[in-house]
């Protein structure tokens, strides 16, 4: 059996924000969520790059990195990711460059080939520039080039960036990304917090394909968990009513700040409603303590992941951190 005692906790914020809140309430949020992630002994906290979005915050990735890695001491920080067709290489090396020569061995950076955002704001982000599937591959090998120690006649140098060799990360939800991780021996994320569809098949692909490298050794597998905690079901259900709200919302084109939970949210619905919603959350573990417990073995067997990155939205900030609490306590 997949000990829980094996496998690392992290967190991955979208920074939220509530309703009735503002977007500094929620990057203050953010970083006591993660001083409270650092104390209860999680690895990292990875923020990620959504768009032109009324309730998510973490637009300026780097910048919010920034930010909360320079607000707590030991826990690893970093982006879940950067949508690289976003940005030129060279601009995430210097960002990310700068960030590991401020604070040496805890940045990370995760990188995602989906633009994170609506086609108009696409445009807005990259101008012209028409995205084809044979540049996230190259884009990430400038990336890996540029990190690395510059070499002598080196042209193109990213300072800061050369020499620092953030790690990086390939995440993805399909099958694109664990093929490449594997080609290119690279740790891998799966988003199983929104799209667990070809969870198994992925983690199958990137296993089977891997090939070792100087950055890995061996296969290192990330799987998002949706998390609600509380001391009861009946509660844990009742704060998940937020997160059903919002992936409603998300799947219906209407997305908003964060709700507050709704009591008995799920059966006031259509069943295709629940339905899609079940499926979107399929990973997801919701309950009391001895919940979660069994929900992560359950993960861990059917995964054998190396960590769980959790995503735990709930509406009042303190419930959220005691969630967090409850999580910690399940790997014990």
């Amino acid at each position: 059996m997949h000990s829980l005692k094996n496998i690392a906790l992290s967190l991955l914020d979208l920074v939220a924000v509530r309703e009735n809140g503002t977007v500094a309430e929620a990057l203050q949020i953010a970083l006591r969520t993660a001083q409270h992630a650092e104390a209860l002994g999680f690895k990292r906290y990875w923020l990620a790059e959504h768009h032109n979005l009324a309730g998510v915050a973490s637009s300026a990735t780097a910048v919010l990195v920034g930010y909360v890695v320079g607000g707590t001491q030991r826990i690893r920080v970093g982006s879940g990711g950067v949508m690289l067709p976003n940005h030129a290489p060279l601009v995430v090396a210097e960002a990310f460059g700068t960030l590991a020569e401020l604070y040496p061995g805890r940045i990370d950076l995760g990188l995602g080939r989906a633009p994170g955002t609506d086609p108009l704001t696409m445009r807005a982000l990259r101008r012209d520039r028409i995205e084809r599937e044979e540049d996230f591959p190259r884009d990430v090998a400038e990336l890996q080039h540029l990190l690395a120690p510059a070499e002598p006649g080196q042209r193109l140098v990213a300072m800061p960036g050369a020499g620092t060799q953030v790690p990086i990360w390939l995440l993805g939800s399909s099958l694109f990304s664990a093929r490449l991780a594997a080609q290119r021996g690279l740790p891998y994320a799966f988003a199983s917090h929104f799209a667990p569809r070809l969870l198994h098949q992925a983690l199958e692909l990137y296993r089977q394909e891997f090939r070792p490298s100087p950055a890995l050794a061996r296969p290192y597998v990330i799987i998002g968990v949706p998390l609600i905690a509380a001391p009861t079901d009946e509660e844990a259900q009742f704060l998940a009513s937020s997160t059903y709200q919002r992936v409603l919302g998300i799947l219906t084109g209407q997305r908003g700040r964060l709700p507050p939970p709704v009591a008995h949210y799920l059966e006031q619905l259509h069943p295709q409603e629940r339905a899609a919603i079940q499926d979107f959350l399929a990973a997801a573990v919701i309950g009391s303590p001895e919940t979660v417990r069994q929900g992560f073995a359950a993960l861990a067997e059917s995964t054998q992941a190396d960590e769980f990155m959790l995503v735990c939205d709930v509406f009042d900030a303190p419930l959220r951190l005691r969630a967090l609490d409850i999580a910690a306590q399940a790997m014990t």
